[in-house]
């Protein structure tokens, strides 16, 4: 797959990136390298240049459509709706209507933990609780895939963690195939099945298997050997 920035720039190159159903996989690189601008790929909000990007439980893609459930680094709630109502929204929409209803909303909400949420506003809750009422919002849709960009990067240190930690329970959980990008090597560690590492070359450069995925206990000769890509990536 080829990607052109709009100055013409050439960003990916003969990328070739395979996401297996069922894998949460971690996009890790430096600024710059285009991991957003690939997750939009994916998601289907931009379009390549050359080639294509097909997902599916083969390397080749099963050739069908699959659905998308997105969350940015921002949560993008409405403040003059509930949390409720701001994780009912998909409903809203013509093409999800019949995938989401007040009582599997409600039952999203009490099984992650943010129940005594429902009725606050989104003004009124925290950080950390906005992300995690966004991701909620786009698993009530019911999606196969869910890509995630940085959502949890304006966190403070502790509540991202505890973050990180939650989200790999949650899309276990839904048994839904997950595409996250970050910068953070840690960060990959947690909630990465399966790491891929973005360089400057528009190629993926090295990918990893995290068998620790979703613990602090990571391998520290994998760490290492992430680090030390990283560096050059």
């Amino acid at each position: 797959m080829r990607y052109r920035l709009p100055g013409g720039r050439l960003l990916f190159d003969d990328l070739d990136l395979s996401v297996l159903e069922g894998e949460s996989l971690v996009l890790l690189g430096p600024s710059g390298v285009g991991k957003s601008t690939l997750l939009r790929l994916l998601a289907g909000l931009e379009e390549p240049a050359g080639g294509e990007l097909r997902l599916g439980s083969q390397a080749g893609g099963d050739g069908r459509a699959h659905s998308y459930g997105v969350v940015f680094q921002k949560p993008l709630l409405y403040p003059w709706l509930s949390v409720r109502e701001n994780v009912a929204l998909g409903g809203r929409f013509r093409a999800l209507r019949g995938r989401v209803d007040t009582a599997h909303v409600d039952e999203l909400l009490e099984h992650f933990g943010i129940a005594e949420l429902a009725d606050a506003r989104t003004d009124q809750i925290s950080g950390g609780q906005a992300q995690r009422v966004a991701v909620v919002r786009a698993a009530a849709t019911r999606p196969e895939i869910l890509l995630l960009d940085e959502p949890f990067s304006a966190l403070d240190p502790v509540t991202r963690a505890e973050s990180q930690r939650w989200l790999v329970g949650v899309t276990a959980e839904l048994g839904v195939t997950t595409v996250m990008v970050t910068h953070d090597v840690d960060e990959a560690l947690v909630v990465g099945s399966r790491i891929a590492l973005l360089g400057s070359t528009g190629r993926v450069q090295d990918h990893w298997i995290n068998p620790a995925h979703g613990t602090t206990d990571s391998d520290p000769d994998l760490r290492a050997s992430i680090l030390a890509s990283y560096r050059t990536a």
